[in-house]
């Protein structure tokens, strides 16, 4: 019976300092996105890690398993030097909001703003008060209707005036609105914002000018809606995730642009009081040499064979398989941009925020992981440079050994993720 137990704690440990070495690890390559929800699920989990490692060296001790001892503690080392590198991820507001911008989040906080980098379990918040598949917009000249939700504050929380429009991460082909951000809404509702989670459209049902289309239908919709929902027009922030939050820049960055403006917004206010990035690709031609390193088929120009053009009206049935089908055709480039970086080079440079820089961006919040397998951390970094050179208002978080896409995974207790809205609550408390 020793022995089975000496076993079992022995695997324990070693499956604890795995785990811990795994979160390292920086993923370059196409089969290590097999491994990418693992490490995702690794890092969320890291603090129950230092607990089992270190009773896996205490356990290992009392039965005399010296595998447990030496694998529990380093495992249990590890971990605890990843929790510590990420809460303390600092974030400098000082250059753009002033040495006394704490005073001013302790001023325009609210109780529901985030004490601490980490807790163990995040406090229970008041259930908000949710609106599904609300119609916000129609595409001109069909039938096609554009979907959101909205999420208000609960009864009695008293209304911050912020509305934040949130969109998800999709490759630009895949997912849709309600996807694993729950947790989030819920967060920034506890606090009185309002958010409009969008369903926008992807390829190959329209091309990246639509799709900036659709995120500037919600902002003239918010804007003309805002006092319905207890919100102020001009206090509206756009955010996102990954190829969301790509889209979300374009259109904060270039807000009156004619050719990422639909014709009949023309002539109205589209600007927003700030942006929320995370993980969003700032520059085209960096992200697809990037995956296209890593052998991502969507992204390699050896796989093109020209645009598969959808039906007039396509199925959701044609539009699933599509999506199943994006990575091994490499359509990408056609379905995004209309033909390759050599065909129209001027279409990769409008569809890239980098391009829109300019000192009247709105305030600006970048958010990457130092180890994102899908969006290179340096192209991110140098639009951080880029913003800073030409005196736009941006604020930097990157976290150490994080990957794409942190904050979906199990943000109750993930240290990234709370260390992420940490900072969230605070730029919105500066720029709200």
């Amino acid at each position: 019976m020793k022995r089975i137990a000496k076993i079992l704690i022995s695997l324990m440990a070693l499956s604890t300092l795995l785990l811990s070495v795994l979160r390292l690890v920086h993923l370059r390559s196409k089969n290590g996105l097999r491994l990418w929800l693992v490490k995702l699920t690794a890092g969320a989990q890291a603090p129950f890690m230092v607990m089992g490692g270190l009773v896996s060296g205490l356990l290992g001790i009392w039965l005399r398993a010296p595998v447990a001892v030496l694998a529990g503690v380093a495992g249990a080392t590890l971990s605890a030097r990843y929790v510590r590198d990420v809460v303390t991820s600092e974030v400098d507001y000082t250059p753009f909001f002033g040495p006394n911008w704490p005073q001013t989040v302790t001023a325009r906080g609210t109780p529901a703003i985030l004490a601490k980098r980490w807790t163990w379990r995040l406090p229970a918040t008041p259930a908000p008060r949710l609106e599904q598949n609300v119609v916000f917009a129609t595409v001109p000249g069909t039938d096609r209707d554009l979907l959101c939700d909205l999420w208000q504050p609960a009864v009695g929380v008293k209304p911050s005036g912020l509305a934040l429009i949130y969109f998800h991460g999709s490759g630009w082909y895949l997912s849709d609105k309600d996807m694993g951000t729950r947790p989030f809404f819920r967060h920034l509702s506890a606090q009185g914002h309002v958010v409009m989670d969008v369903a926008y459209r992807m390829c190959p049902e329209t091309d990246v000018l639509g799709m900036v289309a659709d995120v500037k239908e919600a902002v003239a919709w918010m804007k003309a809606h805002a006092a319905d929902y207890g919100a102020d027009p001009d206090r509206v922030i756009l955010s996102g995730g990954s190829a969301g939050a790509h889209l979300a820049m374009l259109a904060a960055f270039a807000p009156a642009h004619p050719a990422l403006t639909p014709a009949h917004l023309a002539d109205q206010d589209l600007s927003v009081r700030g942006m929320v990035s995370f993980y969003g690709p700032p520059d085209m031609r960096a992200i697809i040499q990037h995956n296209g390193s890593i052998g991502l088929p969507a992204y390699r120009a050896d796989l093109a064979e020209g645009p598969i053009r959808p039906p007039a009206r396509p199925s959701k049935e044609w539009q699933a398989f599509q999506a199943l089908q994006w990575k091994r055709v490499g359509n990408l480039p056609w379905d995004m941009f209309g033909g390759t970086q050599a065909d129209v080079p001027e279409m990769y440079d409008l569809a890239s925020p980098i391009t829109h820089v300019h000192a009247g961006c709105p305030p600006t919040l970048l958010i990457q992981g130092g180890q994102d397998i899908l969006v290179p951390v340096t192209s991110v970094r140098a639009l951080h440079q880029r913003m800073m050179a030409v005196g736009a208002p941006v604020a930097y978080l990157e976290l150490p050994n994080t990957d794409h896409a942190f904050d979906l995974v199990l943000p109750q207790i993930s240290p990234p993720a709370q260390a992420a809205w940490f900072q969230v609550d605070r730029f919105l408390a500066l720029v709200g």
